[in-house]
């Protein structure tokens, strides 16, 4: 758990200022479940420039709460929570010394998002939070009040818990929270896991993550769990103390997570799980009559395949359905090998590539309309699918063929510059398991929205 807050002070020497504002917003890691936002009476006067800079002045505060009238809220709120800010040690030394000047020792673990920015959004022109947020995309109002930038820093901290995939940031608060209690009853886990699509993690009592997995609904998944009774999921539930996720509302981005980050981590128990999902292949070559022929084939490495598929039968299957869709030949699909004409042409739904009766210009148009359909290579483009909530659209970045990583952005800050894009950007591994996830969904899921461009965009 977090608070993630911002602080507003009358300006003056170190340890003399005065809050003025505080906004607090209590986040699980995905929503926010509580908030305290109020101005403060500092009892001292504001620095002019502090004055200018936030637009709060003395007379605004003249009834404002004092802080020892708000400590105690402060305290409850903040509980149990790892604290979140942009510069927190100003934030934290500043909240410490209020409370010192009460006789309490208020005592936080605490988190920098500017320092975590600086490591996972690297070359960045500015770290301040105004220029941070506005070229990433994220919207912010009431710049220099706590409770916009508290807002901000939300965000920001929710695109960071995305870029963070080798789980450094929820591991290390699993291990904090964890030495305050441990609370290792499956039932209590499975009932605080939400029935969304996303990507789990298993936690042993020092934060290591132990199973990495994929859900439409984690609550039902972790139910299967922590009930099958094969020896895996016995060594998991003697092992397990806590379970983090993150909601992705895509199942695609869900499923290139887990791949992503089961290589990055390596969890023990998925170690032995995850062989190649994927052993038939999609290739063509032209013949000696000049026609493109598609044929499915064990997977080779040292191949460039068009598209990948799960097993034969499911490849066979597409390939009949292609046939059809296209107009292609079952001979040079590899689906006929009877002597003289294929089946279709007898049918008229073939125009005669397979006895030489169709000109290779024009069966070849439409071989290669079906092989730029399946194959993403050298083309550049966006697939856009679910967010995790309703103002949020999840999209999948590829250059030049290439995956390069999943994201999120605001509908209501809609983002035509690849640039931004490229900086929110959860960035990931381009391999072929990667590819046939993508491939695969994209086959299955034909209302899908995708955008290509330029590099010049």
């Amino acid at each position: 758990m977090y608070a993630i807050l911002d602080i507003e002070t009358t300006g003056g020497k170190y340890n003399e200022e005065g809050i003025t504002e505080i906004a607090i917003y209590k986040f699980d890691g995905h929503t926010v479940v509580d908030q305290f936002i109020s101005l403060i009476n500092p009892e001292r006067p504001i620095q002019p420039f502090v004055a200018n800079l936030t637009g709060i002045n003395n007379q605004m505060l003249r009834n404002a709460p004092k802080f020892f009238e708000v400590a105690k809220r402060i305290v409850e709120i903040t509980k149990d929570c790892v604290i979140v800010a942009h510069n927190s040690s100003f934030d934290y030394r500043i909240l410490k010394t209020e409370f010192s000047r009460l006789g309490f020792d208020f005592e936080r673990q605490s988190l920098c998002t500017v320092e975590l920015s600086k490591k996972l959004i690297p070359d960045q022109p500015s770290y301040s939070l105004g220029k941070l947020v506005r070229g990433l995309g994220i919207p912010l109002s009431d710049r220099h009040r706590a409770n916009g930038d508290a807002l901000a820093t939300v965000k920001l901290f929710k695109l960071l818990l995305l870029k963070d995939l080798e789980k450094k940031i929820i591991s290390e608060t699993v291990r904090t929270e964890t030495k305050r209690q441990v609370d290792s009853k499956l039932l209590d886990i499975i009932e605080k896991a939400p029935t969304a699509t996303g990507v789990y993690y298993m936690h042993r009592e020092d934060g290591t993550i132990i199973y990495i997995g994929k859900s439409k609904n984690i609550k039902k998944r972790l139910n299967q769990h922590f009930t099958n009774d094969n020896r895996k999921s016995k060594k998991i539930q003697e092992e397990v103390v806590s379970v983090t996720y993150e909601v992705t509302g895509s199942e695609l981005l869900a499923l290139l997570k887990e791949s992503e980050e089961i290589k990055r981590n390596k969890p023990v128990y998925n170690r032995a799980l995850r062989k190649s999902n994927f052993n038939q292949a999609l290739y063509s070559f032209t013949d000696k009559n000049g026609y493109i022929n598609l044929k499915i084939a064990k997977v080779d490495n040292q191949k460039s395949s068009i598209t990948t598929f799960t097993n034969r039968q499911q490849a066979k299957l597409y390939m009949h359905r292609w046939t059809e869709e296209y107009n292609l030949c079952q001979k040079l699909m590899d689906l006929d090998t009877s002597k003289g004409n294929c089946f279709h042409y007898t049918i008229k739904q073939c125009f005669g590539a397979c006895i030489l009766d169709e000109s290779t210009e024009t069966y070849n148009k439409r071989a290669l309309q079906l092989i730029n359909s399946q194959s993403f290579e050298n083309q550049n483009m966006i697939i856009l699918d679910k967010g995790r909530e309703i103002d949020e659209q999840g999209f999948v970045l590829i250059e030049e063929g290439k995956f390069v990583g999943i994201g999120y952005f605001n509908l209501n800050h809609q983002i035509n510059n690849v640039d931004i894009l490229r900086t929110i950007v959860s960035p990931m591994t381009h391999n072929r398991d990667a590819q046939h996830i993508i491939q695969s969904y994209v086959r299955t899921h034909k209302k899908l929205k995708i955008q290509t461009f330029t590099n010049d965009q």
